[in-house]
């Protein structure tokens, strides 16, 4: 047997080459990067260890994709839900502004690209997959009862048929559609802002961002608004404030946020959108230290939102990011 065959048969391999798609699915269950991996991780246990009794009755993958809502609907049995900010509370006039950390729990999570999406040759097809982990899409997701989240994943997102959701969740085809009847319709009552993806981007919006970041290291508020919707938001998970408009984000960056004075972006993708590390200077003074995972969300040719994730222990190093930047 050729070390090709063999490879092909080794249990561990035939299970692996699944992982980065169930852990994207996964993630849009679950709505937490950490949480999703965790749960791929338990189906990969779980699936080793009873492979020897698959009988084949289904394909390999449709047993997996079983496994592993099974593990994330146990999961969701608390009835917890992952949000944003702006899903929690009205945005906060900057004059009343006040930061109070929620449980991690609480928030919706960023994920890189390549841990959740699985490499296709076709770019409309690669599209579409990104598109499905945007922020505001994982946000409306967040809002289904499990169930109808799992549905709605595995027909729409998915493409699956209705008699293969239907034999996944052993029930009926006409309890699936039904299921992605509502689940459709929640959807349409939050309608999730439709956001730029950052492959491809075109010159405009390279551009853009290439402003947006002159601007933000060189902390210039006039322009920085320039490149932002009216209505722009601002959120800092963990905190639960969040802020809308040129008035109210100016004078946050230049009161309490002024913090951010002499910062660096370095450019990554989050959520299949622009996203950039973002340095502080650090105290010493010799070179800057991580702050946030800032994930931007562009329409119309203007910022319509910048959410800055400050967990940075998590965050950069899931992203591959340097823990440092010295000083150039």
């Amino acid at each position: 047997m050729s070390d090709l065959a063999t490879t092909a048969e080794d249990p561990d391999f035939r299970l692996e080459k699944y992982r980065t798609e169930l852990t994207g699915y996964c993630y849009r269950m679950l709505g937490s990067s950490f949480e999703a991996e965790d749960a791929v991780q338990d189906t990969m246990v779980r699936a080793w260890r009873g492979l020897a009794k698959f009988e084949g009755r289904s394909s390999l993958r449709s047993w997996l994709y079983r496994i592993a809502t099974n593990v994330c609907l146990d999961m969701l049995h608390a009835g917890n839900r992952r949000a944003r900010p702006m899903d929690l509370s009205e945005a906060t006039p900057v004059a009343q502004a006040q930061l109070s950390a929620l449980p991690e729990a609480t928030w919706l999570e960023p994920v890189p690209d390549g841990r959740v999406l699985p490499s296709v040759a076709d770019p409309a097809e690669a599209a579409v997959e990104r598109e499905t982990i945007r922020l505001a899409f994982m946000t409306a997701l967040q809002r289904l009862p499990p169930k109808q989240r799992a549905v709605l994943i595995l027909r729409e997102v998915l493409a699956w048929k209705a008699s293969e959701v239907a034999e996944l969740l052993d029930t009926t085809v006409a309890s699936v559609n039904s299921a992605l009847q509502r689940a459709r319709a929640t959807l349409a009552e939050c309608e999730p802002a439709g956001t730029d993806l950052a492959e491809p981007l075109d010159e405009e919006q390279k551009k853009l961002l290439d402003r947006y970041v002159t601007a933000f290291e060189g902390y210039d508020m006039q322009a920085l608004t320039a490149l932002l919707h009216e209505d722009a938001t601002l959120s800092m998970p963990p905190y639960g404030l969040w802020l809308q408009g040129h008035a109210d984000i100016v004078g946050w960056m230049l009161g309490v946020g002024s913090v951010c004075r002499g910062s660096r972006l370095v450019p990554t993708v989050a959520n299949g959108t622009p996203a950039f590390a973002h340095y502080h200077r650090s105290e010493d003074g010799d070179g800057h230290v991580p702050w946030a995972l800032m994930v931007v969300e562009i329409t119309e040719g203007r910022v319509s939102g910048i959410n800055s994730f400050l967990d940075t222990e998590r965050w950069f190093p899931m992203f591959g990011l340097p823990p440092r930047l010295e000083k150039a």
